[in-house]
């Protein structure tokens, strides 16, 4: 039996800096962007759970809501594609296609970064402010199945108070997707 250790980033800590490579051709740094933006959300994606197909709409919306102001949604896809296929990096950059997504997509092959950060589902949340500290992790809001009946946003939530400087709360909720299977 492997042993696969485990990894987290506490709410409160620095969140792991990465270098991946993006489905427009580009190497992303972490770094990069805390020096441009005043806070990163850090998505986990992956290109065939439902409940990022639930949710795919919702981050271009807190994209195109909160993008002016400083902030950024990236999405990273830290599925094994030799055990899924459909995870592929060609697949990636034909699911951000069909989606017109409006924030970077990058390809975890490796799995590191997202087992870096604790991810335990698809999709979780990473909100990152500009020093680089996780201010908030979890879902992205309290209803995925039907974007009408939201009643606790708390992504945006997190990103408003963040940008205002109030208090963050919560600062952690319990994630809801479909389970990281991690490659051994």
């Amino acid at each position: 039996m492997t042993i696969l250790e485990i990894i987290d980033t506490p709410v409160g800590s620095y969140a792991p800096d990465f270098e991946l490579p993006g489905v427009d051709n580009q190497v992303h740094h972490l770094s990069r962007y805390l020096d441009k933006f005043y806070a990163v959300g850090v998505i986990t994606m992956c290109n065939h759970c439902p409940y990022v197909g639930l949710y795919v709409n919702r981050l271009k919306k807190i994209q195109a809501e909160f993008g002016f102001r400083g902030f950024t949604v990236i999405g990273v896809n830290g599925r094994d594609a030799k055990i899924d296929p459909q995870e592929s990096f060609g697949n990636m950059k034909a699911f951000a296609k069909a989606h017109d997504l409006n924030f970077p997509y990058l390809w975890d092959s490796t799995q590191d970064v997202t087992r870096s950060f604790g991810a335990s589902k698809t999709p979780m949340a990473f909100l990152i402010d500009g020093d680089g500290v996780v201010r908030y992790k979890g879902k992205i809001d309290d209803n995925p199945h039907n974007s009408e009946a939201v009643k606790e946003h708390y992504l945006r939530k997190a990103i408003s108070s963040l940008f205002t400087g109030q208090g963050i709360y919560p600062k952690q909720t319990e994630p809801v997707g479909t389970a990281l299977i991690w490659r051994n």
